[in-house]
């Protein structure tokens, strides 16, 4: 006996009580996007989000580091240019501006602005206690709306029965 096939359902009413965590575990700028976007589509969609930083993606909440994301071209085969060149002195820099310049011509705000629109929609913006730790950050280093330093085992307890996607 065969179960039948799970089918998707696009009424509004799906996505009450959905809840989404999203662990954002990178800190270049073109890993930050990702979690930013599906956040703000999730919010969209009516679907509760918790966003959970650690590693480098503390780098997105860190106000002296978010700002100032590269993107680095080095390793990068999705960058489509010769890898030989991705390590020349001014390739980041060059990259970086690009890639702003690109996201800004496609009316994508930056990181920090996309944590505010997130919040102002009703997102969640949590610290990894262990990442602050290590990087002897406290709440006062943070952007201001990051609700909590919190630990793994709190995020996992606050988010229970989200689908979760690591990035």
């Amino acid at each position: 006996m065969t179960d039948a096939p799970i089918v998707p359902s696009f009424d509004d009413e799906a996505s009450e009580g959905r809840k989404l965590a999203i662990i954002c575990s990178k800190g270049n700028l073109d890993m930050a996007y990702p979690g930013l976007i599906l956040a703000n589509a999730a919010l969209g969609e009516g679907v509760e989000t918790h966003l959970f930083f650690t590693f480098w993606g503390f780098d997105m909440i860190t106000k002296s580091r978010m700002h100032d994301l590269k993107f680095t071209p080095v390793g990068n085969t999705a960058t489509h240019m010769p890898q030989g060149l991705t390590p020349m002195p001014g390739m980041t820099a060059m990259a970086t501006r690009q890639m702003k310049k690109t996201i800004a011509d496609l009316g994508v705000p930056d990181v920090p602005e996309f944590l505010e629109q997130i919040v102002a929609a009703g997102g969640h913006l949590w610290a990894c206690r262990m990442s602050a730790d290590m990087n002897r950050l406290t709440e006062a280093d943070l952007y201001d709306e990051v609700e909590a330093i919190i630990s793994a085992s709190d995020f996992i307890e606050l988010t229970e029965g989200a689908q979760l996607l690591f990035i």
